[in-house]
């Protein structure tokens, strides 16, 4: 069973049963039948239900934002623009599709030489919980453009925003079978990667997961693309003006709640002006409004799951008693749902010579 949970306050939304093995054959045999029909309308085509899709989301943005911020407790502001992003790709790939899919000439001895972009097939998309619509739609709107169909594999703590990707597409004209949701949890993934109807898979998420997939997908000799995060280093020299640096790091490591790949997760800064960068982004840090993500003013809303909150509360006491010190916060916030506290990670200051003046 896949449960929808208010992350603010740890009620169940929703829940839904786990396709089973014929739902599954249902849903490839489904993409395999709509391909070859998608790859022969045309990009034209494929373009002008780009625009569709784009309207579809435009015109329910506050369903789906709130959709978004129920489920999994982002900001609603950072939800609208979420959407609004997917939005804007939909339109950009109407606009842009026709130039980056056309033929590319290449000289050579031969009569006419080119490189030509053609489909795949079905591709599954392996996606994560923390940005629900943007991961889903980064996947599916370029695939769907060039001529792919795609069946959405999505995190299990999401499956009302998987089911309403799937929503768009379907109003906004998209045939039948050409992007599908499957509501299955990660034991399934191997059998779908492995199946003859599937010609690659995409994946956004964590290493391990990184690795099991590329391992069946090497196995099976399938395509894959994979994305799996990083640890983005955010460098303040002595030269910079701080309280820009300082403003756009506090943003840098909290947006979306701080559940972010991409978020700046080390920061390393000058000597000189280390101590000064410190204050103003711990103050920066202690002034972010923490609270219900519906409520417009609020910056900071709970972790998307309780687990998330136990694992961060662990590393933050594990940091403190190995040196480093918490400036501000550094204890989960008491009440209901999965809040963890206003910058509960503490800070740990390193010197090195290599950055000294």
């Amino acid at each position: 069973m896949l449960r929808s949970i208010d992350p603010a306050t740890g009620r169940e939304l929703a829940s839904f049963p786990e396709a089973d093995n014929a739902s599954i054959d249902t849903a490839l045999n489904r993409a395999w039948t709509a391909r070859q029909a998608w790859r022969d309308a045309g990009l034209g085509m494929r373009t002008t239900l780009m625009r569709s899709v784009a309207g579809v989301l435009r015109a329910d943005k506050s369903r789906f934002a709130a959709l978004l911020t129920s489920e999994m407790g982002k900001p609603i502001v950072e939800a609208e623009a979420e959407v609004e992003k997917c939005a804007w790709t939909a339109n950009w790939l109407a606009e842009n599709g026709s130039r980056l899919l056309a033929d590319e000439p290449v000289e050579s001895t031969a009569t006419e030489s080119y490189v030509r972009f053609q489909p795949l097939g079905v591709i599954l998309a392996v996606m994560p919980w923390n940005f629900p619509f943007w991961q889903a739609f980064r996947a599916g709107l370029p695939a769907l453009t060039a001529g792919n169909v795609m069946v959405l594999k999505h995190s299990s703590n999401v499956p009302q925003s998987a089911l309403a990707i799937e929503e768009v597409f379907r109003e906004a004209g998209v045939p039948e079978g050409v992007f599908q949701t499957l509501l299955v949890g990660s034991a399934a993934v191997g059998r779908i990667i492995s199946d003859h109807r599937v010609a690659g898979v995409t994946l956004t998420g964590s290493e391990g997961a990184g690795k099991l997939v590329a391992e069946i997908a090497g196995r099976a000799l399938k395509k894959s693309v994979l994305e799996l995060g990083g640890s983005d280093p955010f460098i303040v020299l002595a030269d910079a003006d701080l309280g820009t640096a300082a403003t756009a790091a506090c943003r840098a490591r909290n947006q979306n709640n701080g559940q972010s790949c991409i978020a700046a997760k080390r920061f390393i800064v000058e000597e000189p002006v280390a101590d000064e960068f410190e204050q103003r982004f711990t103050s920066a840090v202690a002034a972010l409004k923490v609270g219900n993500p519906m409520d417009r003013a609020n910056q900071v809303g709970p972790l998307a799951r309780g687990d998330l909150v136990d694992d961060l509360e662990r590393q933050v006491e594990e940091s403190v008693r190995l040196g480093a010190r918490a400036l501000t916060g550094g204890k989960r916030i008491a009440g209901d749902g999965y809040s963890s506290g206003r910058a509960c990670r503490p800070t740990t200051r390193r010197r090195s010579d290599r950055w000294r003046r």
